[in-house]
C-alpha cells in the first residue's frame, strides 16, 4: 500500500509536467503556422486517442507514462502535400524552428515560476536556521560553530530559513569558499564566524551540510521506530513501527539521537537491540550495513524515527509575500536553481563531484510519496524543482534532447545551411548512446541506495 503511495505521487507529479512540456512545442508550432499531427503524453500503445481541432490533431495518453511528444508535419519523416509545404516544420525559418524547440523547456521553467509564486503567496514553512551540534571533524567543528546558535545573515545576505542557508551551503560547497557568518547566541549575543570550505572534499553527496558540518536543531525524540526500509537490516532482524528502542549493548537508550550515535560507527558489528513492543521486551542480533555519507563509511539499521510534529513548532517560521515580491522571489528561485543544477552537473563531468549524486525513478518516486506526505505546499515545491531539472536537462546541447536540436539550429544560422543527414544521424546515436549510459547510471544509484537501506 506504501508503494501504491509512491508510485501514484509520482505519476501525478509527472503527468503535469509532461504535458506542460509538450504543451510549449505545441502552442509556438501553431502559432508559426506549423501543422500538428500527435499531441502524446507517453509512448508506445495509445490507451486513449482523440482527432480534435481544425487540423485534425490526435490528442494521445500512451502506455508508456515516461515522457511524451509533439509529432509535427515534417518531409524528413512523410510525404507532405504540395499545398501544405508552408505548414511543414522542416521549411520553417531557422527562428521559427529555434523557437518551437526551446518552447517546451521554457514552458517547464514557467511553470516552475507560476507553483513558487503562489507557494509563497500562500505561505512558506521551514525551520528557523537554528544550528544542532556541529558534526566532528569538520569545517563547522574547526570553526567554533555550537548548538543553538541561531544564523542571520551569510556574508552579508539575510538568512529567513533553513532551506536558504542550505542553498548558499551548497553553493559555497562548489566553489570552495569561505563564509562569513553572523549568529545569535542562546544568550542573545551577536557571534561572527569564519567558515572556511577550501579543505572540503570533492566527493560530496547530494546535500553538503553534513560535510561541512551544520546541521539543523533537532529536538529530542522518542526513540520509536517511525519507519523502516525494505530488505534493509532491521526489517530482516524483525523489527517493526512503533518499536520502542530502550537499550542497545545493554546500554539505555534515552532518545533517538543516542540510536543514531550507537548504529553510525558499528558498520560490520552486531549490536544487541533491546526494544519494546505492546509491553513486551524483546532483543534482537543486528548488524549495520556499511553505507557511504560524504566520504565517510557509516552504519545504516534503515529506521527512521517517529517524527513528533508538536516538538518542531517552536523551531519553525511561516513566511508569506504579497504578489509582486512573490513573483520576483519565485524568478529568482528558478534562476538559481537552474544556475545550481547546471553547475551540479559541469562538477560531475569534471569528477569534482559524485556520480552518485544523479537519481532515477525509484529516487525520485520516494522523495515524491515523502513530500506528498509532508502536505500540498511540499509536494508542490517538490514538482516545481523536478519541473527545473525538466527544463534544465532538456536544454542541454545533448542530440534527441531540445538543446540538441537547438545546437543543430545555432549551427546552421551561422553556416548559412542545414546539417547533413549523415552528422544528424551520427548526432542521434551519440545522445541515444550518452542517454542510455545516463539511465543506467541512474537505475545503478537507485538499486545502491536501497540495498543500502
Amino acid at each position: 500500500m506504501n508503494s501504491l503511495w509512491y508510485i501514484g505521487a509520482f505519476l501525478l507529479a509527472l503527468a503535469p509536467l509532461i504535458v506542460v512540456h509538450e504543451f510549449g512545442h505545441y502552442i509556438v508550432a501553431r502559432w508559426c503556422g506549423v501543422k500538428v499531427l500527435r499531441f502524446s503524453v507517453g509512448f508506445g500503445k495509445p490507451l486513449f486517442l482523440k482527432k480534435w481541432g481544425r487540423d485534425e490533431t490526435e490528442w494521445v495518453v500512451a502506455a508508456i507514462p515516461f515522457g511524451g511528444f509533439v509529432r509535427m508535419l515534417d518531409e524528413r519523416e512523410a510525404p507532405v502535400p504540395a499545398e501544405l509545404f508552408h505548414r511543414a516544420f522542416n521549411r520553417q525559418s531557422v527562428y521559427k524552428r529555434m523557437a518551437v524547440v526551446v518552447a517546451g523547456p521554457l514552458a517547464n521553467l514557467v511553470l516552475a515560476t507560476v507553483v513558487y509564486c503562489g507557494i509563497f503567496m500562500y505561505g512558506v514553512t521551514d525551520l528557523k536556521p537554528v544550528l544542532g551540534p556541529p558534526l566532528q571533524n569538520t569545517p563547522a567543528a574547526t570553526a567554533g560553530f555550537e548548538s543553538g546558535e541561531t544564523v542571520k545573515t551569510v556574508n552579508g545576505q539575510p538568512v529567513a530559513g533553513w532551506t536558504q542557508l542550505r542553498k548558499l551551503l551548497m553553493n559555497a560547497a562548489l566553489d570552495k569558499s569561505t563564509l562569513n557568518i553572523e549568529l545569535v547566541g542562546k544568550d542573545n549575543t551577536n557571534i561572527k564566524r569564519v567558515l572556511r570550505l577550501d579543505a572540503l572534499p570533492n566527493d560530496f553527496d547530494t546535500d553538503p551540510t553534513e560535510g561541512i558540518g551544520l546541521m539543523p536543531f533537532r529536538p529530542r525524540m522518542d526513540a520509536v521506530v517511525g519507519s523502516i526500509t525494505g530488505n534493509s537490516p532491521a526489517a530482516l532482524a524483525g523489527f517493526e513501527v512503533n518499536d520502542l528502542i530502550v537499550a542497545i549493548n545493554d546500554e539505555p537508550i534515552p532518545d533517538w539521537e543516542q540510536v543514531v550515535k550507537h548504529i553510525r560507527p558499528a558498520y560490520g558489528q552486531t549490536l544487541k537491540v533491546a526494544i519494546r513492543r505492546a509491553g513486551e521486551q524483546r532483543v534482537y542480533s543486528v548488524v549495520p550495513a556499511e553505507a557511504s555519507e560524504n566520504g565517510q563509511v557509516i552504519g545504516r539499521l534503515g529506521i527512521a524515527v517517529k517524527p513528533d510534529p508538536a516538538r518542531y513548532e517552536p523551531f519553525k517560521a511561516v513566511v508569506r509575500e504579497y504578489p509582486l515580491p512573490a513573483l520576483g522571489h519565485a524568478i529568482a528561485e528558478v534562476w538559481n536553481t537552474s544556475v545550481l543544477s547546471l553547475r551540479m552537473m559541469g562538477r560531475m563531468v569534471l569528477g569534482q563531484i559524485s556520480l552518485r549524486n544523479v537519481s532515477g525513478p525509484v529516487t525520485i518516486a520516494d522523495y515524491a510519496g515523502q513530500s506528498a506526505k509532508l502536505g500540498v505546499p511540499a509536494y508542490l515545491s517538490f514538482i516545481a524543482l523536478i519541473s527545473i531539472s525538466l527544463g534544465v536537462l532538456n536544454l542541454l546541447p545533448i542530440p534527441i534532447l531540445d538543446g540538441g536540436h537547438l545546437l543543430y539550429y545555432l549551427v546552421e544560422f551561422f553556416k548559412g545551411s542545414p546539417l547533413s543527414d549523415r552528422v544528424l544521424e551520427a548526432g542521434q546515436k551519440i545522445g541515444a548512446g550518452f542517454l542510455g549510459l545516463l539511465m543506467l547510471l541512474a537505475f545503478y544509484n537507485d538499486i545502491h541506495r536501497l540495498l543500502a537501506g
